[in-house]
Parts: C-alpha cells; structure tokens; sequence
C-alpha cells in the first residue's frame, strides 16, 4: 500500500447506540455525520478504523 493513494470512505449508517471505540475511529477518519464522505490517506493505520467500523462505511479505493 502506498501512501500517497486515497481511500473515500462514506458512512451510510448512523453512529447513534454504538460503541464509543467504533465512534472514534469514525471521528478519527474525518467522518461528522451521516452520507458525509471523507478521502483518507491508504495507510495501515487508517485500514484499521475502516476494518473495525466496516459494518457502517462505503470505501471506494479513488
């Protein structure tokens, strides 16, 4: 994986009953509410978060 590729990540579900940890990764991805899409840098830190909230997010590789 190489850095410099992005990552858009949008989420379709909403962040209300969950996981204050799975809260964080969506804060940590830049993403603020609902259907609100984030480009992100495709790095093993930020797969991570994308892995653990998988359930909630679209990931398009840009």
């Amino acid at each position: 994986m190489a850095a410099d590729k992005q990552i858009k990540v949008t989420l379709y579900r909403s962040m209300n009953g969950r996981l204050k940890s799975h809260k964080s990764c969506a804060r940590g991805l830049g993403i603020r509410k609902m259907h609100n899409s984030v480009l992100v840098a495709d790095t093993p830190e930020n797969r991570g978060m994308i892995n653990k909230i998988s359930y909630m997010l679209h990931v398009e590789e840009v």
